[in-house]
């Protein structure tokens, strides 16, 4: 087998610098960028619509990133500003660090969910360079997840990613390092700042099942699972609904026939359907399903470990993602984010040079934080 250690990235010029910095630097220039295009507004991260501040009817949409803001503006006082409450508040971890960090100060609130979402960025790439060489797997894998645009533009937008999945791959990288309860600590901070981090959660819990490890199972069970569940049990007491499930503002459910909410676009335009299918189908589709094959592969071989089963859990999620995500690209972007990182993981678990150099693709994503007409409006 080809040595990974020094394959795609031979002999770097530059000593001592690692993947996180140069996302960092990246990432850094790209913020500098956006704020010298608006006149050094924070703002103009934010996307607030109209609709939702002050409430004008038929008023401009925004962005997610709105919601996080308002939290943080005022962690108990927001819900008139959002659009389903109860799902917003759901992802309270990320808007609480920023507020913390704001000091309750309002007015720094739009620059510290900046500040945290950076932070976050490189964190979650150096946590992944420490799976990636953990497994003798070279480093300079990690810009696929640094450098992915869902990730990149989850920072230009405030949005949750950046820290959810900072705080999974911490939970990856403790686990690798036999540090299982504080594995399940970070997945369970995850869960509070993005739901769809407990597919990870989930990952390990198949593992633990199919293996046998009961013990394992009903602690990680408690560890991640019980914050969640109070978290939602206080929100249904508080708000009158629960978090899971309710939905944004224009989302759709979950499909129960896999493909049914990429195939649907195309009774509604074809045009729109051919472009969409165009993009998402070599950024998400077919890697998916790549990685779900492989995933079941092994899970036929009796190769249970973790990794294989977080695989399979993101990957298997992606047929049934509901219509109103396949439909917008960014969104796409945003799903996708823990099966860049499942790939990334299970690469260096099996030594797989075609799992690790095809991931290096996703950087192309970049491409489409370019072109600041594109944003939500």
């Amino acid at each position: 087998m080809a040595d990974i250690r020094r394959s795609s990235f031979v002999n770097l010029p530059l000593q001592g610098v690692r993947p996180f910095h140069v996302v960092g630097l990246i990432a850094l220039a790209y913020i500098a960028l956006t704020l010298v295009r608006y006149g050094g507004d924070p703002m103009k991260f934010v996307l607030v619509g109209t609709r939702y501040d002050p409430g004008l009817q038929g008023g401009t949409w925004g962005y997610d990133g709105q919601f996080a803001y308002q939290i943080a503006r005022d962690p108990l006082g927001a819900s008139r500003f959002l659009d389903v409450p109860a799902y917003r508040y759901q992802r309270i971890l990320y808007p609480l660090v920023a507020w913390a960090l704001a000091l309750g100060q309002r007015a720094l609130v739009p620059w510290t969910l900046i500040v945290v979402n950076w932070l976050a960025l490189m964190a979650g790439t150096r946590f992944t360079e420490g799976i990636l060489t953990g497994r003798g797997v070279n480093r300079w894998y990690a810009l696929s997840y640094g450098l992915f645009g869902g990730l990149m533009m989850a920072v230009r937008l405030d949005l949750t990613e950046p820290l959810a999945y900072a705080l999974a791959q911490a939970a990856v990288l403790s686990y690798e390092r036999g540090r299982a309860r504080s594995a399940a600590a970070w997945l369970a901070l995850a869960a509070l700042t993005k739901e769809t981090t407990l597919l990870v959660a989930a990952g390990f819990l198949l593992s633990f099942a199919l293996s046998r490890r009961w013990r394992d199972l009903v602690e990680w069970a408690i560890i991640v699972g019980v914050p969640f569940a109070a978290l939602q049990v206080f929100l249904r007491v508080w708000l009158g609904a629960w978090g899971v499930g309710s939905g944004g503002a224009m989302g759709t459910p979950f499909e129960w026939i896999p493909y049914r909410g990429l195939w649907s676009l195309a009774a509604i335009n074809v045009r729109a359907f051919a472009l969409i299918a165009l993009i998402i189908t070599p950024m998400a589709l077919l890697p998916a399903l790549a990685a779900l094959v492989a995933a079941l592969c092994d899970v036929a071989r009796r190769d249970v470990h973790p990794l294989v089963c977080v695989l399979l859990m993101n990957a298997l999620i992606i047929p049934f993602t509901p219509q109103s995500t396949l439909r917008e690209p960014l969104g796409m972007l945003r799903f996708i984010v823990g099966l860049v990182a499942a790939v990334l993981a299970w690469g260096a678990y099996r030594r797989s040079r075609r799992a690790l150099n095809y991931s290096l693709l996703w950087i192309a994503t970049l491409a489409l934080a370019v072109n600041e007409s594109q944003l939500p409006s």
